[in-house]
């Protein structure tokens, strides 16, 4: 488990991360989310023991990280996977990691072929595509089979089968009984991968909920109809208080009206409907919903 007890980071005038308790639990994927700048990556480094806090603090497992003698056996991380010698062999890397914590040879071996990297082993990092590293920093989370990983954007860089392998690894190794934290910007992923979201906003806690639950936070869940009479039907829509939309064809997209409750006026215009479709809020609807003013650098000057 991951434990933050009113975690705060400034730097001067500027707070990076405000007051953050939460606790981040074993048997989940629990995706990390954030607007740029909300200080997703000064927590994990704090977390890891890499930055230190002004205040608050920060344990894995009940014991601060740094105070591991062996912290690979505790926890593992991949926050930039360009952080490697790009002289070293991806093999030369995880043994020399594996050395300094105790870690039997065997092991980086097993790791390799576990994230696909047995035929590059002895290939110079620096010769590795981006989704190389990626793998690379994977297996280096994964090295010493810790209970708690923690990983900064994993999808950077991976193709669509490195990113369906690395969906079932996150929720293979949650099912295990690990903790697994994932920060990312890609909601699409987050909506397939995470069971449980955590996300801040400048630095403060905003959502520590289920995925279905986060999601659920939408006002803006839409209603797709097909008829032959989308104008008919959009002003009856309208008239009764639906914000409707247009697709140029026979759609209308509804909302502020439930499904039902659109059959019930298409029938009554005399309106024929082929299709009504109840459209569920995406995961990027709710982060926007949340998230809009916490935003430092907004599009359009908003």
């Amino acid at each position: 488990m991951i434990e933050l007890t009113a975690l705060t980071k400034r730097y001067g005038r500027t707070t990076a991360v405000d007051d953050l308790t939460l606790n981040v639990r074993p048997g989940h994927v629990t995706g990390f989310l954030g607007p740029n700048g909300a200080g997703k990556s000064t927590t994990l480094r704090m977390i890891l023991g890499l930055t230190a806090p002004t205040s608050g603090t920060a344990t894995v497992d009940g014991v601060p990280f740094r105070a591991r003698s062996r912290g690979l056996r505790h926890a593992g991380a991949l926050l930039d996977a360009g952080d490697v010698h790009g002289g070293r062999s991806a093999g030369a890397h995880l043994s020399a990691l594996a050395r300094s914590n105790g870690i039997p040879r065997a092991r980086v071996e097993e790791v390799l072929r576990e994230v696909g990297l047995s035929a590059a082993a002895r290939r110079r990092v620096g010769g590795f595509s981006l989704g190389m590293r990626q793998r690379l920093g994977i297996a280096a989370a994964l090295l010493g089979d810790p209970p708690v990983l923690l990983f900064d954007e994993p999808f950077n860089g991976l193709d669509p089968e490195g990113v369906r392998w690395v969906r079932g690894l996150f929720r293979r190794l949650a099912a295990q009984g690990r903790t697994v934290f994932v920060s990312s910007h890609l909601m699409s992923e987050m909506e397939q991968t995470a069971d449980h979201l955590v996300v801040i906003g400048r630095g403060q806690l905003l959502v520590d909920e289920s995925l279905a639950a986060f999601a659920a936070r939408s006002a803006r869940p839409q209603v797709v109809v097909r008829t032959p009479e989308p104008a008919k039907l959009g002003a009856a829509l309208a008239a009764a208080g639906g914000a409707v939309t247009r697709d140029g064809g026979d759609a209308v997209t509804v909302t502020g009206l439930p499904a039902d409750r659109i059959g019930e006026l298409a029938f009554r215009a005399g309106v024929v409907v082929h299709e009504l479709n109840s459209r569920a809020a995406s995961l990027e609807e709710a982060f926007m919903d949340l998230t809009a003013d916490r935003l430092d650098y907004p599009a359009g000057g908003r």
